[in-house]
């Protein structure tokens, strides 16, 4: 994922000169240090001052700049919150938040530097779009869209290397859903990493004779309502699987859809209220129950 954003941002970088990254100190983690060779006045590094780094971002977009700030996802969101709320988004600017290292897969870093509440946080302000993409092909398919979006984008990446969903010829759009396979029995919603296990779900299900519909919710606000509609009113069962709190993240937009227009009985897989905790990835599924069989236990518990 950080290789995309970096050659990404190179290329357009290139032929656009209202592009800006700033970095809070951790350009190396995140892939964007080799950008300061190609354009040293427009790949700044603010040191550790997040907070700072947003109403930097804010002042350069009233001069007609797209700025790209990149860091940690907790320190680009709850520990910059007012920034983003009042000088991003409340003035109405043009800024692109880099939040990496999301949720759980903040692994080794620990507590501290899990980002499960900044989707709850950014949801609660007006006008914030939130994608979270889920391999590097539809991060890289989705970079022009990235750039040509008018007003503050949260950008919840995955730094590391994850296994492919999508193909080259995968035609990406911000606003729509993605339906992965078509199902009869009950929707799965997910996001982010979870997608991955959702996918490895499936096999499982199958096996149990569980026709599941997966859909990838690749955008989390403003999220893709007909999407969710059209697959709750054909199953009658929804799955939220996200790499988030439970509370305020994509099951929570899921719900508050569903509760307004169709009810339908619904169930979460995701962190349980829970603070986050040291740990390799696959420890870190198990302990939080977001493995594959852990969605399947949680969709067979539904369907009854």
């Amino acid at each position: 994922m950080r290789a995309v954003l970096c050659n990404a941002l190179k290329e357009r970088m290139a032929k656009d000169k209202r592009i800006i990254v700033i970095d809070a100190d951790l350009a190396k983690a995140n892939g964007t240090h080799s950008l300061r060779k190609d354009f040293p006045d427009r790949a700044l590094d603010v040191g550790i001052q997040e907070a700072n780094m947003q109403s930097i971002a804010a002042g350069l977009s009233t001069y007609g700049f797209i700025p790209f700030t990149t860091t940690f996802a907790p320190f680009a969101t709850r520990r910059a919150l007012d920034q983003i709320m009042l000088s991003c988004a409340y003035a109405k600017q043009n800024v692109r938040i880099i939040g990496s290292d999301p949720g759980i897969s903040a692994e080794l870093n620990g507590g501290t530097h899990m980002g499960n509440e900044d989707v709850a946080a950014l949801r609660a302000i007006p006008d914030i779009c939130i994608f979270e993409p889920v391999d590097a092909i539809q991060f890289e398919k989705a970079f022009d869209q990235i750039v040509e979006y008018k007003g503050v984008m949260y950008i919840r990446m995955f730094r590391k290397a994850i296994d492919d969903v999508f193909d080259e010829n995968y035609k990406f759009d911000l606003f729509k859903a993605d339906t992965l396979k078509e199902g009869k029995d009950i929707s799965i919603f997910a996001s982010g990493i979870m997608v991955q296990e959702s996918i490895k779900a499936l096999e499982l299900l199958k096996e149990k004779g569980i026709d599941a519909e997966l859909i990838n919710i690749h955008t989390i606000k403003p999220i893709d309502k007909e999407a969710v509609l059209k697959s709750a009113k054909k199953t009658g069962h929804v799955l939220v699987c996200e790499n988030h709190n439970v509370i305020g993240g994509l099951g929570s937009a899921v719900a508050e859809i569903l509760s307004e227009n169709y009810p339908v009985k619904m169930a979460r897989i995701g962190v349980q209220d829970k603070f986050g905790e040291v740990g390799k990835l696959p420890y870190l599924k198990e302990v939080y129950k977001m493995r594959d069989v852990d969605i399947v236990e949680k969709a067979i518990e539904l369907l009854k």
